[in-house]
């Protein structure tokens, strides 16, 4: 028999009535209007993950109506109902693609039986566990002050908001094109610019222990940012990838 074969009990196998996909164990909710280019290193691009994603956009959802201290009832419908669209796909666990989808987060969990995991803030709290009694966490972020008065942070179970440091990228020229829609950007300068803003933050705030970035084309650049500031860098990927360990466990190999 083959691999799979041999790991299946010897009975029918049975689908759900909706369901047309097998194997996606990560569902990602994207923008329906985005107006941005989506490299490699983003959690829009499926070449990011070692693992098949399924991506679902809902049209309520940009930028504009996202990354907004406030929330939005057709987001909100939007966002539970492809959720329940990714559950009977098979997924195992859904993700937001954008750190601000975290202000519908209370809600969407409430009707989906699956983990939601609407923000790469929501590592925080585990960050701040790893790190020595008053570290803080630098949060890079693609709109520093929405996130200040936005619902993420408590969603995602920051509490004691002096326990992290907030640096928005609104102000950078490629971030505003991003920010704007304008259906292109220039990756290098934006790099540029994130790890300048991140030098900036660390060096005003010395007791940043780790860093964590929100925007979900913020990971491309993740490489570059530690080897300016030589700390630990968080972000989506982090998040999704160890959201799939947990979902998607392997068996070991070895000996004893």
């Amino acid at each position: 028999m083959y691999a799979f074969t041999e790991k299946v009990p010897d009975k029918n196998l049975h689908v759900n009535d909706r369901q047309f996909v097998a194997g996606v164990a990560i569902g990602i909710i994207l923008f329906g209007q985005t107006g941005y280019a989506l490299p490699p290193g983003s959690v829009e691009n499926a070449t990011t993950f070692k693992y098949p994603v399924y991506y679902r956009a809902i049209e309520a959802a940009s930028v504009e109506s996202v990354v907004s201290p406030k929330v939005g009832p057709e987001v909100l419908h939007q966002l539970v109902e492809t959720g329940k669209e990714m559950e009977a796909q098979g997924c195992r666990a859904v993700v937001g693609a954008c750190g601000y989808f975290a202000n519908y987060l209370p809600e969407v969990k409430k009707a989906l039986e699956i983990p939601c995991f609407f923000s790469s803030i929501m590592q925080v709290p585990i960050i701040l566990n790893s790190l020595c009694p008053g570290k803080k966490v630098g949060i890079l972020c693609a709109n520093g002050s929405v996130l200040s008065t936005a619902p993420v942070l408590r969603n995602c179970g920051i509490h004691d908001f002096s326990s992290v440091v907030i640096t928005g990228a609104e102000g950078l020229p490629e971030m505003q094109k991003i920010l704007q829609g304008r259906g292109f950007y220039n990756p290098v300068e934006l790099e540029k610019g994130l790890i300048r803003l991140a030098t900036e933050m660390v060096e005003k705030n010395p007791e940043i222990g780790a860093i964590l970035l929100e925007c979900t084309l913020f990971p491309t650049h993740a490489l570059a940012i530690q080897k300016t500031v030589r700390m630990p860098v968080y972000d989506f990927t982090t998040l999704i990838d160890w959201v799939y360990s947990a979902v998607v466990r392997r068996s070991f190999k070895g000996y004893l």
